[in-house]
């Protein structure tokens, strides 16, 4: 016999909750996995990949895009990653923002550069975020960079007519 009565709020939330539980569960278990890569594997692009729209990940998307030493090609998806996803929660959302400023003063990775600018627009809200985007839109030395920063900011302009965030 099939139920036909809608499902109760109790139901609803264990549903929620589980799904979250599910969602950390699999963060977990592809972090642990990322970590124990060599340095230079194509995998761990593949893991922040699978890790795209898992809310429990971001934290530790936000440190990989802000760690000189990681995998360039994680660096670029996470800074993607938290350009599509930016984090709902105030502080973290902070910390990403800054952990895309610290990957786009990396002078060493053009690419980490120019994902990090295009991914700041969601953070424009911090003013830190807002000046520096802004100075490197107007006088960075790679034009790929500025461009980017151009993209982030006519971005963050739209983000911020649609009431999604922005400046």
């Amino acid at each position: 016999m099939t139920d036909t009565h809608p499902p109760t709020t109790t139901n609803k939330a264990d549903a929620a909750a589980a799904t979250i539980a599910e969602g950390a569960e699999a963060a977990e278990r592809l972090i642990a996995e990322f970590r124990s890569l060599p340095p230079d594997s194509d995998r761990k692009r593949e893991i922040i990949t699978e890790l795209d729209d898992n809310a429990q990940a971001l934290p530790f998307l936000v440190s990989v895009v802000a760690d000189a030493d990681e995998y360039d090609l994680a660096r670029v998806e996470s800074a993607t990653v938290l350009r599509v996803w930016p984090p709902a929660d105030p502080g973290l959302r902070r910390r990403a923002g800054r952990a895309l400023l610290t990957a786009l003063k990396d002078r060493d990775e053009d690419l980490v550069r120019q994902y990090a600018a295009m991914s700041l627009a969601p953070y424009t809200a911090d003013p830190v975020v807002a000046t520096v985007l802004d100075t490197t839109a107007r006088a960075d030395a790679d034009p790929l960079v500025r461009d980017s920063a151009r993209f982030s900011l006519k971005e963050a302009h739209r983000l911020q007519g649609a009431g999604a965030g922005g400046p």
